[in-house]
C-alpha cells in the first residue's frame, strides 16, 4: 500500500504539466495536496513534514544543555557514581575532567551491575570508560542520525568552537524531532496521574491537580493561582523549565523529564 502511494506521488512529481518544486514550502504544499487526494494518509504527511523539517536542524538547536546534563567526574568514587545513577535512572553517562571541559569518554549505568556488593576495592573507572562519538554543535542531526546507526551508539557528546564539552544529544532527542514523543520508563497510563517507582520516587504528569497531588503527598500546596502541578513548578523556576532541571520545595525534589519550549509534560518526584 505505502509503495503504491509513493509511486502515486511520484508521478505527480514527475507529471509533465507540472513543474519541479523550487524550495522546500512548495515541496510540503504538494505533499499536502497529495494527502488531500488521499494519496498520503495524515500520519505519514506528518512524518514527512517532521523529516523535512529535521533535515536542516543542528546538534545545538535540541542538544541538551552542559547545565543540565548529568555528567561524571572521571576522579569520582564508586560510592558517588552509583548515588548518581540511581537518582537519575539515566543508562549512559559522559565522564568528563574536573573541570568539565574535556570529555574522557562514556560509562555505561550497566557496567556498574558487578559492583552493587560494595566491590570498591576492584573499582576502577578508567576500566569501564568506554569511546563515545564528539560531534560540533553546527553538525545536522540527519547527519548525526547515520552516524547513531553505523555505530550502534544511543548518545554523543557535544563540543562548542574551542572543543570544550557544551552538552549532549541522544538518538531519541533526534527521533523525537521526527515521530514526537517517544515513551520510556517513566511514562504512566493515560489514566493515572501519579505512579510509584522504588526507592521514594514518583513519575507525575504536569497536568495532575493540585488538590489530588496534595492528598497523595500529604502536602499542602496553594492552588489558589494555579490548578496544575506543572502550573506550580513553572512558577517556583520563574520560567519554562528544561529537562533534567532540578527545584526542591520543602521535602520533596522535582525534576523535569520532559518538557517542551511551551510547558512542562512530565516530572520525577523524590522524598528527600
Amino acid at each position: 500500500m505505502l509503495i503504491h502511494k509513493l509511486k502515486s506521488l511520484w508521478q505527480n512529481f514527475t507529471e509533465p504539466k507540472l513543474r519541479a518544486p523550487k524550495d522546500k514550502n512548495e515541496v510540503i504544499n504538494l505533499l499536502r495536496r497529495s494527502e488531500e487526494k488521499l494519496i498520503l494518509n495524515p500520519n505519514t504527511l506528518s512524518i514527512i513534514e517532521s523529516v523535512l523539517q529535521a533535515s536542516d536542524m543542528h546538534v545545538e538547536e535540541i542538544m541538551i544543555p552542559k547545565a543540565q546534563a548529568i555528567t561524571i567526574n572521571k576522579d569520582s568514587s564508586l560510592y558517588d557514581i552509583l548515588n548518581i545513577a540511581i537518582e537519575c535512572n539515566h543508562s549512559r553517562f559522559p565522564i568528563l575532567t574536573e573541570n568539565k571541559d574535556e570529555v574522557v569518554g562514556v560509562l555505561l549505568a550497566k557496567d556498574l551491575l558487578c559492583f552493587h556488593h560494595d566491590n570498591s576495592e576492584k573499582f576502577d573507572l578508567a576500566d569501564l570508560t568506554r569511546p563515545t562519538i564528539i560531534v560540533p554543535e553546527s553538525q545536522k542531526i540527519y547527519a548525526l542520525l547515520n552516524e547513531f546507526q553505523k555505530t550502534h551508539n544511543h548518545l554523543a557528546v557535544v563540543v562548542d568552537e574551542y572543543g570544550k564539552f557544551s552538552g549532549i544529544i541522544t538518538i531519541e532527542d533526534i527521533l523525537e524531532q521526527i515521530v514526537g514523543e517517544i515513551e520510556d520508563e517513566h511514562d504512566i497510563d493515560e489514566e493515572l496521574n501519579i505512579l510509584k517507582h522504588e526507592h521514594d520516587k514518583f513519575s507525575v504528569k504536569a497536568i495532575t491537580p493540585i488538590e489530588e497531588f496534595n492528598e497523595y503527598f500529604n502536602t499542602y500546596y496553594d492552588d489558589s493561582e494555579v490548578d496544575t502541578i506543572g502550573g506550580l513548578i513553572t512558577r517556583q523556576f520563574n520560567k519554562i523549565p528544561s529537562r533534567n532541571e532540578t527545584i526542591t520545595i520543602g521535602d520533596l525534589s522535582f525534576t523535569i523529564l520532559r518538557a517542551d519550549k511551551r510547558k512542562i509534560h512530565l516530572l520525577r518526584v523524590t522524598r528527600q
